[in-house]
């Protein structure tokens, strides 16, 4: 008897009324929200424009979710176009089934598309927007956990997965390894390390995309390894793992090539950020200029002769009255001044 294990849902369907609320995609609609806000915030920062990234967003996951479910059928063919397969359940995404290989490849065309559109090279916004990814994957896994799937070999560790059993698919009841938790906690730590590399050795030109790349499938290949689902298998090894391994190396020499021709980090990412900045610097310059003529004549309306400046009355009679005494009152004043003098004063020696 397990003593401790991570309970399953009992159904991975809420129904509001007739709406019905599928963990699945619920989980996919929030990793979306929280690689646009986190792509965003990262694309300021590089000296883009706030809501360019939502706007290649637009282009990028609808491209993606075509992407990931095509790699699915496509290597998960039997359901639908095996023998007593049933075509239409291809397009039941809520089901599950995204290939993240597939979602990446056809994803990035659409933020091709996106970023052509507003002259954004796509390296720059790649890097920009890689964490988010990340953390959008680690927190689509948990849809995994939702509709009780991918997970791992039988074990009776303290956080093994409770699986119900469901004779209608083939699925055994019994605690299993939880590889939606193992891949979600390990797509964290991706986030975190990109993060921080990009900080630390300011990556550009499409290589903190490519570290993600490359630590995202050094962790999805032992992870696939654990898991029991039906898989392709080429020599002895899931289809899944094999492509994680080829993706690991490429991108380990995109890195390298890239340093090589591209070190450092681009310094526009965007034209249109540069625009508004200089425009924005011109217009504070202008309001300055404004300002600082407002003071100049502001100080020379100070400076002008007020009406408390002018000559007073009293001081207008009394230069008359000076220029209207006589002769008389200069001898007066003559004689007061001599007056006033000591005696003796004035006279010479003998």
């Amino acid at each position: 008897m397990d003593l401790a294990f991570i309970p399953s849902p009992s159904t991975g369907v809420v129904h509001l009324g007739p709406i019905p609320l599928r963990g699945y995609a619920f989980c996919i609609i929030i990793g979306v929200f929280i690689a646009v806000w986190l792509g965003n915030k990262r694309w300021v920062q590089r000296g883009g424009l706030s809501g360019t990234v939502a706007d290649i967003a637009v282009w990028a996951v609808p491209f993606g979710l075509v992407g990931g479910r095509l790699y699915h059928v496509i290597t998960t063919y039997e359901p639908y176009f095996g023998k007593g397969g049933d075509p239409i359940k291809a397009f039941y995404v809520w089901e599950g089934g995204l290939g993240i290989w597939g979602a990446i490849a056809l994803g990035a065309v659409g933020a091709w598309i996106g970023c052509r559109r507003r002259g954004i090279p796509l390296p720059a916004y790649a890097d920009a927007v890689a964490p988010g990814i990340a953390l959008a994957q680690a927190m689509g896994r948990w849809g995994n956990w939702f509709n009780q799937e991918l997970y791992g070999r039988p074990t009776d560790v303290p956080w093994a997965l409770k699986i119900t059993s469901d004779p209608a698919i083939g699925r055994v009841g019994g605690t299993y390894h939880p590889t939606f938790l193992y891949e979600s906690l390990w797509c964290i730590g991706v986030a975190i390390l990109v993060i921080w590399a990009d900080r630390r050795f300011k990556l550009g030109h499409g290589r903190a995309f490519a570290l993600y790349v490359a630590s995202y499938c050094a962790g999805r290949a032992w992870i696939e390894y654990m898991r029991v689902d039906e898989a392709h298998h080429i020599l002895g090894l899931r289809l899944n793992v094999w492509t994680a391994l080829i993706v690991l190396v490429l991108a380990l020499v995109y890195m390298v090539l890239s340093a090589k021709r591209s070190p450092g980090r681009e310094a526009v990412v965007e034209p249109a950020a540069v625009e508004q900045e200089t425009a924005d610097t011109e217009t504070a310059e202008a309001e300055n200029t404004e300002a600082g003529n407002a003071d100049a004549e502001g100080s020379d309306a100070a400076d002008a002769p007020s009406k408390n400046d002018a000559p007073s009355k009293n001081d207008a009679s009394k230069n008359a009255a000076s220029k209207a005494a006589g002769p008389e009152d200069s001898e007066d004043t003559a004689g007061a001044g001599a007056a006033d003098r000591p005696a003796g004063a004035g006279k010479k020696k003998a």
